[in-house]
């Protein structure tokens, strides 16, 4: 999760009232501006002016019913005591302030139009954060059952906090509304356990769903500089409360590539630079597999029986690095769990709560046209939270709004994924290519060597962290390596578009007893395209191979991620995985390219392909080359599930 504090900014390149953040980064900015940008720039400054003007600053400490108290900043419209406003709650781990009277935030609220509208927003460090009292848990277990004053969790925290502002804070007209990106997301989506009946609309925004699954792992493979860069500050301990946090890692060089493969096996993260001051980063090398202490901190299960008068608002972006697969699932998990409840999705272009910064209209060298971020906004996230807590009555939005990519317009579903879509099955053929049709006898599957020791880079640029950019980045780098498989069609005929999850099934092999496995989707650029002049002027776009999704599924977690197993050496072994959902179209004349590799460094931490119990214990011996094979024959067909509109 990142640290997510919306603040105003100079005018530098395409980050306006841009993101700190622990290790999501931007590589490379632009000086190339739109006047949607230039507005957004300007709105930013004079927002600032705007709520010391408008608004009144108070700060509370709200005690819990087991005595902790959270300390929390409201900021209410000066005219509360005549008008009756509803309550915005956000609940955050990174910080409400700007601590002490006078001081006031450059931003409130979801967004500018709201923060205009006319709210009281409530902002609360949570438990053991910041200025509040208590003991911090990193995505702190929910109960199904409270059984005395002691017994709490997220969900009470949140009942407590909405009970003691509807009657101790400012006056107000009765409803509570809750929102919140990242880790506050979480906090939204918890909140919703709190079954509070003033709740009436809540926004998880890129929330976690399931801690094994978000941020730090994917299909078991460890997210490596996500992980360090973040916990070697969010994770060091608070002993008592603090207005100010801890200082960010220093790496020493730009390079992080080098950094991690200096750094070695992973056990040296603790031996030497963490040196057991980060107590989670320890807690998550006991457990590499998906034990009870991940199930434990996995929310969706506990997402049923919920307020039916509350509606919900799911967002998320098709970019976004970090928590892609919470804002999926936690729609998914309430949809399921809550039939008749007012449930929504929106999915956008963004990366990582991209939609309350800036206006999203590039993602690297991508265009995703005028202003996704400030249409969401003003039509879709400002009447959302309006209709339930001032109109008092159900807003008028689709069950899922999703933009779609490649043609860049919004679309409008009544399920996600859409129940239109067809499945069709991609093939991997011999001779790079990849089709619908079943392959035919012949070559029977490609190879090549992984070594540990030069794994394959998931960017060119130089950075110390997972930049938000790589999900759209140029792989021509990475065509271009031995290690790296390719395979693509021939130029399109016709507008193909893909909608939902991908499934894969590779059919593979290996010289080793374990093994990573890279699916990176592509679309490929016609080579007369011509250049943007907002991309990077080294970057041209003709024959661009932009990613447009990937996935990464540790082999030993093929069949359980709770039992893992070794491969045996040599036999052809079904490896099945579920890629996360795209909206995109691939438009006639462009080329849909499948890239499958088996590192992704220092994305992903390397695997030694050596099986060892926990890969957090490996020793540097253990790290071994391989040779890999993916089959392509009709007796082993490895293949890709897709959803086609």
């Amino acid at each position: 999760m990142s640290h997510f504090f919306p603040h105003a900014a100079t005018l530098t390149g395409l980050l306006l009232a841009s993101t700190l953040s622990g290790y999501a980064q931007s590589a490379i900015t632009y000086p190339v501006t739109s006047e949607a940008e230039k507005a957004q720039l300007a709105i930013t400054v004079a927002d600032t002016a705007y709520i010391q003007q408008h608004y009144t600053k108070t700060e509370y400490q709200i005690p819990m019913r087991d005595g902790v108290k959270l300390y929390t900043v409201v900021y209410a419209p000066n005219d509360a005591d005549k008008v009756r406003y509803p309550i915005m709650l956000n609940r955050t781990p990174y910080a409400v302030g700007p601590y002490g009277a006078g001081k006031y935030k450059y931003s409130l609220g979801p967004s500018s139009t709201m923060m205009h509208e006319g709210y009281i927003f409530a902002y609360q460090d949570v438990r053991g954060r910041y200025m509040s009292e208590g003991q911090f848990v990193d995505v702190r277990p929910e109960k199904d059952t409270h059984k005395g004053k002691n017994d709490i969790d997220e969900g009470t925290d949140t009942f407590d906090t909405i009970a003691w502002l509807l009657k101790h804070g400012p006056k107000n007209n009765g409803r509570v509304g809750q929102w919140g990106i990242s880790y506050p997301g979480y906090y939204t989506a918890t909140g919703l356990l709190s079954r509070h009946p003033a709740l009436k609309a809540s926004s998880p925004q890129a929330p976690i769903a399931d801690w094994f699954w978000d941020d730090f792992h994917h299909n078991g493979a460890f997210f490596l500089p996500h992980a360090f860069n973040f916990l070697a500050s969010f994770g060091l301990a608070r002993p008592q409360p603090t207005p100010t946090g801890n200082p960010s890692f220093k790496h020493g060089t730009p390079d992080g590539y080098d950094f991690f493969l200096k750094m070695g096996p992973l056990k040296n993260a603790d031996a030497n630079y963490y040196k057991g001051k980060v107590a989670f980063w320890n807690e998550m090398a006991s457990h590499p597999n998906y034990d009870e202490f991940w199930q434990a901190r996995n929310l969706r299960p506990h997402l049923k029986d919920l307020n039916k008068g509350t509606a919900v608002l799911t967002v998320g972006g098709f970019n976004d690095a970090e928590d892609l697969f919470g804002a999926l699932k936690i729609y998914e998990s309430i949809e399921k769990q809550n039939p008749g409840m007012r449930n929504g999705l929106v999915m956008g272009p963004w990366v990582h709560g991209g939609w309350a910064r800036g206006t999203g209209e590039m993602v690297g060298n991508v265009a995703y046209g005028e202003s996704p971020s400030l249409y969401y906004q003003k039509e879709i996230e400002a009447p959302f939270f309006k209709s339930y807590l001032k109109d008092g009555k159900p807003a008028a939005t689709p069950e899922a709004t999703v933009f779609e990519s490649g043609t860049n317009r919004w679309r409008t579903f009544e399920a996600w994924p859409p129940k239109e879509a067809k499945e069709r099955t991609l093939y991997f053929q011999a001779a790079g290519k990849i089709g619908f049709d079943k392959p035919a006898s012949g070559s029977e599957y490609d190879q090549y060597l992984s070594d540990p020791a030069h794994p394959v880079p998931f960017s060119e640029a130089t950075t110390t962290g997972m930049t938000r950019e790589y999900m759209t980045d140029d792989q021509r780098f990475a065509s271009r390596r031995p290690d790296v498989l390719t395979y693509q069609t021939e130029p399109l005929t016709e507008d193909m578009t893909l909608a939902g999850p991908i499934q894969a099934l590779l059919q593979v092999a290996t010289t080793g007893t374990d093994a990573d496995w890279v699916v990176k989707i592509i679309d490929v650029y016609p080579d007369d395209t011509p250049n943007n002049p907002r991309t990077n002027p080294a970057v041209k776009l003709g024959g661009y191979q932009q990613m447009v999704r990937s996935e990464v599924m540790r082999g030993r977690f093929r069949n359980s991620f709770s039992k893992p197993e070794a491969f045996v050496p040599g036999q052809v072994t079904a490896v099945p995985f579920t890629v996360q959902d795209l909206c995109h179209t691939f438009q006639k004349g462009h080329r849909l390219m499948v890239q499958v590799q088996s590192s992704w460094f220092p994305l992903v931490d390397r695997n030694p392909q050596t099986f060892v119990p926990n890969i957090f214990e490996a020793d540097e011996k253990d790290f071994q080359t391989a040779t890999h094979r993916l089959y392509h024959s009709p007796e082993h067909t490895s293949q890709l599930t897709v959803k086609v509109l």
